[in-house]
């Protein structure tokens, strides 16, 4: 199993918000972002180990600006952390007004997948090589947070181990 670095399997998906994708006023149903959030983020996850992956955990998720018909929605994921099994991907939203150019910076979000072999079990997934500081910098911080989401099972009582 071979090492990639966190630029291998980055990825920027774009799409066109459209009138399906929003409520009467024109604004962007939040769960219509959420599920291109998760799919930019499973994708750079499945690049990643190269086999199937699904979703164990989206941390926090905070709607800073709102996104609006006609905007075209950037999603920016990259891998930030691999455990054994597991994999924290980050996600940068941005709405870009096609007619002005205006882009604004509209949620961020850290998702945790876990790779699974033909059987459906957690399987190993390789080494991630951090190349700049900014990677290094990203993956102490979603170490921090994976320790925060351990300790959060822990004082719900569901302390049973996670995969890594």
């Amino acid at each position: 199993m071979q090492a990639r670095t966190v630029s291998d399997t980055k990825q920027v998906l774009a799409q066109e918000m459209l009138p399906q994708d929003a409520n009467p006023m024109g604004n962007v149903h939040g769960g219509v972002i959420m599920k291109l959030i998760d799919t930019a983020a499973g994708v750079v996850a499945i690049r990643h180990a190269r086999t199937m992956c699904v979703t164990a955990s989206l941390d926090r998720l905070d709607f800073h600006h709102p996104v609006y018909v006609g905007n075209l929605l950037l999603l920016k994921a990259s891998l930030n952390m691999v455990g054994r099994t597991s994999m924290e991907v980050g996600v940068r939203v941005e709405a870009e007004n096609l007619r002005t150019g205006e882009v604004r910076h509209t949620a961020s979000a850290y998702l945790t997948f876990v790779a699974l072999d033909a059987q459906g079990k957690p399987c190993p997934v390789p080494e991630l090589i951090l190349e700049t500081e900014d990677e290094r910098r990203r993956n102490s911080e979603a170490k921090c947070r994976r320790q925060m989401r351990l300790a959060e099972k822990v004082r719900e009582g569901r302390n049973h181990a996670c995969p890594d």
